[in-house]
This record gives structure tokens, sequence and C-alpha cells, in this order.
């Protein structure tokens, strides 16, 4: 599952040993009016046609892969640049929530690339990787995102969540992290940048 109005090809990268695992990508819905994210990830439930599945979602998609575990049954789950619970969000996040200022936030500037790549990636260098990779740029689903991303519920991590973290994370800072296997160097977009990491780590990771 990919990040917050990231695309599927931000893993066209991700290779893993063709003998020994299938992987299956999943895309964002436009959520409905009012819906919850219990709701959501329950939709999104009904893509996954494996039994047991290992389910990997990276920065917003990890929330979402946690919440789908709760309605089926899994194997493992790992989350990569994302949090395991509110406790982890940073202080911005939290301040957001207490004052909803994320209701004020210009999200009509959903097709100005710079804007979402600052909120999404932390920070910009190739304006024109982000656009390749953030075309997701609805504004009800990035208003429902942002709403659901600040004011998650999950108060207790999951201890059986495998967690992935870049120690230059700049949209989660790894301060705010507990217990998780840290890439050196990594930041929030190490999905894409440290790819080759991920193709020799990732089949033992699943595996363990």
């Amino acid at each position: 599952m990919p990040g917050m109005a990231a695309n599927i090809s931000i893993f066209d990268n991700i290779k893993l040993p063709d003998d020994s695992f299938e992987m299956h990508f999943l895309e964002w819905l436009i959520p409905e009016k009012n819906e919850t994210i219990s709701h959501y990830a329950k939709r999104l439930t009904q893509k996954v046609s494996h039994p047991f599945p290992v389910l990997i979602g990276v920065s917003f998609g990890g929330i979402i892969v946690q919440e789908m575990a709760k309605h089926i049954p899994v194997k493992k789950i790992i989350i990569i640049s994302s949090v395991k619970s509110n406790k982890e969000l940073p202080k911005r996040m939290i301040f957001a929530k207490y004052t909803k200022a994320y209701k004020i936030l210009p999200t009509g500037l959903v097709n100005n690339v710079e804007v979402l790549a600052k909120f999404t990636f932390g920070k910009v260098k190739r304006l024109d990787l982000y656009e390749k990779y953030l075309s997701v740029r609805d504004k009800q689903y990035i208003d429902w995102s942002i709403q659901q991303l600040v004011n998650w519920q999950q108060s207790a991590p999951d201890n059986g969540v495998v967690h992935i973290h870049g120690e230059r994370d700049a949209v989660f800072p790894i301060s705010n992290i507990n217990s998780c296997i840290v890439l050196k160097g990594g930041t929030h977009i190490m999905i894409i940048n440290k790819f080759k990491w991920f193709n020799e780590n990732l089949p033992r990771i699943i595996l363990a």
C-alpha cells in the first residue's frame, strides 16, 4: 500500500524473487462521505485475494494496512516510514488534531505538485519525480486522509508489526519512534531511493 496521494509506481524498483513471492499492489479508493478509517480499510480488504497475506504499507499506507489487519487474518504486517500508534505522531500533527488546524490546510491546491510533495514527502528536490509518484489528487481523498492521519485512534502499537524507519525521516522523525529497524541515511522516500536495501532485506524480513 503506497503512501498518501502516491500511486503504486513508488514500488517500481522493488523486486522480490518470483519463486518465493507473489506481489500485489493496492491502490487508493476515493473515500465515501464521512467514512471511518475502519470502514475504508475493510473495503480495501476486498482487494486482497490471498489468505493470510503479508501486508506492507508505506507512510499513511502503513496505518491503513494496520487497520486492514483488524478485519482479515494476516501472516505479517510490515510498515515503512510510518507509525505504529498515535503516540509516534510528531508534535505538529498532534497540535493539528487538537486545534483542528488540519481543516484549514490548502488542500484545494492538490494539483500544485510542489505543495503536495512538501506535505507528503517532507521536502522537494525533483518535481518531475513527484509528479510521477503523486497522482492521487482528489480533494475529498486528501482532506479525508489528513483528517484520518491526525485523528488516528490507535494508542497502543501491535507488537507483531515490523517497523522499518529511516534515521532522517522528516515527516515522522525517528526520535518519536519506538522499536524499529533503522535504515541508516533513510528519509521518508527511502522506498524509492533505497530500493536496493529493500530488495536485499525484505525477503528475509517477510519470512522471519
